[in-house]
């Protein structure tokens, strides 16, 4: 296996609709996450050994950025060429994302703590694997 660096993330397109979430990347594509995501409080635990992808809107919610947690397999130039980022958590290890947005790595798991009010935008967490996706949003108490 290649040893991946982590890589900053570019400013994405985001577009928010009724059946998902529409990201631009930097290159001119897009991908679609498909489903209204559930929504989740203070902290996420995720599945062990799937593909985990950080979202932090601007507070207009047209713009972001997109970091991916762990991932091992995408190559450092089609990442830098989409404006994806990724950072590489070891276990037991825990970094801040962005303000508001912490990961941390336990084991093969990833768990996101995230305030949406600190972050000044929303927060999503996509899960995905070749068996599936599912997606989330952080939100505060109401």
């Amino acid at each position: 296996m290649s040893v991946r660096s982590d890589i900053s993330p570019d400013t994405l397109g985001v577009e928010l609709t009724k059946d998902g979430i529409v990201v631009e990347y930097t290159d001119g594509r897009e991908a679609f996450y498909n489903g209204v995501p559930k929504k989740v409080q203070d902290t996420l635990r995720t599945q062990p050994g799937k593909l985990i992808q950080v979202l932090v809107t601007d507070p207009t919610e047209t713009e972001g950025v997109m970091t991916y947690v762990n991932d091992r397999d995408t190559h450092d130039e089609i990442l830098e060429s989409t404006g994806v980022g990724r950072i590489i958590i070891e276990p037991g290890d825990e970094e801040e994302l962005f303000p508001g947005v912490t990961v941390r790595s336990d084991g093969y798991a990833v768990e996101i703590e995230a305030d949406p009010e600190i972050a000044r935008g929303r927060v999503f967490v996509f899960e995905e694997d070749e068996l599936g996706e599912r997606s989330f949003e952080f939100v505060n108490e109401e």
